[in-house]
């Protein structure tokens, strides 16, 4: 499954942002949130999805321990706070921007259900959109539940190469250059920056790969799937 931890590169602003449907374009805005900026806070009003222009932002939630869980990252072109199309109330986690240049189009439920109503075409992606991110987190949850920490790096590494990796042919290896943090690795992967560590040095010292800040270099012999 491509991009199982992060969710699909659907560009959706494309798709749903207002201003592409004349009759609400005079309320088309894009919303400006440095690093570290929260978009919205677990128990905020639920009246809003928002669209990712450009930069990045974090799902999640905290425990009762106060630890930080991230559900999911996303990027340019996708959407999220979605369950208020489904009649959620209040939030039940927080989205934070994690790039200094993250601009939002929020979208009120409102506008969006009527141009749900009006459009059967953009009804459907809706809902297959929806559908998509339900089976994601249940994948997400099965590998959380089922494979050991070991086992989530190398899938995690992979779905990097994928999303940020630039193969070189001369040498064999796949460069890749991400915007994640050690901490958001950790939490992303449900497991413990000690542990992390463990495990990327192990791959270190068996030269299958390097590191160095957000540069990975996977080596030809690196595990295969």
């Amino acid at each position: 499954m491509r991009n199982f931890w992060l969710l699909e590169k659907v560009n959706l602003f494309k798709i749903l942002c207002p201003h592409k449907f004349a009759a609400y374009k005079d309320c088309h805005i894009l919303d400006h949130y440095k690093k570290n900026e929260y978009v919205y806070f677990s128990e905020d009003a639920s009246t809003k999805v928002y669209l990712i222009e450009k930069g990045k932002v974090k799902i999640g939630y905290y425990t009762e321990c106060g630890e930080e869980r991230i559900k999911c990252i996303l990027s340019k072109g996708e959407l999220f706070g979605e369950k208020a199309i489904l009649g959620e109330g209040k939030r039940n986690e927080f989205a934070q921007s994690i790039d200094n240049k993250t601009f939002i189009c929020p979208v009120g439920v409102t506008v969006l259900h009527d141009l749900m109503r009006d459009n059967q075409s953009f009804t459907l992606k809706i809902y297959k959109f929806l559908n998509f991110r339900f089976k994601k987190l249940e994948r997400r949850l099965e590998v959380l539940l089922f494979k050991d920490a070991k086992e989530r790096v190398v899938e995690f590494l992979y779905e990097l190469a994928e999303e940020y990796g630039e193969y070189c042919p001369k040498t064999g290896n796949t460069i890749i250059q991400h915007p994640y943090s050690q901490k958001n690795i950790a939490c992303l992967l449900g497991t413990s920056r000690p542990t992390l560590n463990i495990i990327m040095n192990d791959f270190k010292n068996k030269e299958v790969l390097s590191y160095t800040g957000k540069k990975i270099t996977l080596y030809p012999n690196f595990i295969k799937k």
